[in-house]
């Protein structure tokens, strides 16, 4: 074969096969309709991407971040506002957002 003759019309050989494991993957109704809006998107890539992304973050030592790190992202004028904040409306607002954090369908509970 003349090896000449294929240079620049093969972009691109596949030498081997991979087979992936199916999922299946339940998601609200609602969800569903709103993603059939847009059948260009290839579904299955953006949650192989965002499992991905979590298993990242969870083998660099979890998914917390320390609390500089957060006051750091946002911002100084939101720190000046935390100071304002009386302890007792903190703990409320904390335990506040625990208990809506644990009812979204992304939480994964363990323990």
């Amino acid at each position: 074969m003349n090896k000449a003759w294929l240079r620049g019309k093969v972009k691109y050989v596949d030498s081997h096969y991979c087979v992936m494991p199916n999922i299946t993957l339940s998601v609200p109704d609602e969800v569903y309709q709103k993603m059939k809006k847009y059948k260009e998107v290839k579904w299955s890539e953006v949650v192989r991407r965002a499992i991905l992304e979590y298993l990242r973050k969870l083998e660099e030592g979890g998914l917390v971040i320390t609390t500089r790190e957060l006051l750091d992202m946002l911002g100084s004028k939101y720190e000046e506002k935390l100071e304002k904040i009386s302890l007792e409306d903190f703990e409320k607002a904390y335990e506040k957002m625990k208990e809506e954090e644990m009812k979204r369908p992304s939480v994964i509970q363990t323990g």
